[in-house]
Order: C-alpha cells, then structure tokens, then sequence
C-alpha cells in the first residue's frame, strides 16, 4: 500500500464547516503541516473533498 504526504497549503478561514472538519480530521492544524497516510479509499475521499486547500505527493 502506497503513502501519501499530505500538505495543508491554503488557510481554512473562510471554508465551510465541514470542509474544516476534514482538515482536522486528515490531522492538519496550521499552514504547511505535513501528515504521511496510506493510500486508503477513505483518506482519498477525504483528500478528494478538499483537494483545493492540499497539496498530495505519492511517498515510495
């Protein structure tokens, strides 16, 4: 199963409630917080849900 190094790389201010709830839940708190994750079809959703405020590599 592939990783994936997500960052935070625009602010949540302003962002719908849910779309907030989302980044917390991807474990991103500030600007430029990076977290690795496996390439699940859960945390792609998620990823897909606000992938205007990330930025996703492919780790390995």
């Amino acid at each position: 199963m592939a990783r994936l190094k997500v960052t935070l790389k625009k602010s949540i201010i302003g962002s719908p409630k849910d779309h907030k709830a989302t980044v917390a839940a991807l474990g991103l708190r500030r600007l430029n917080a990076v977290r690795y994750h496996d390439d699940t079809p859960q945390v792609l959703g998620m990823i897909n849900k606000v992938r205007y405020m990330l930025e996703v590599e492919a780790e390995g």
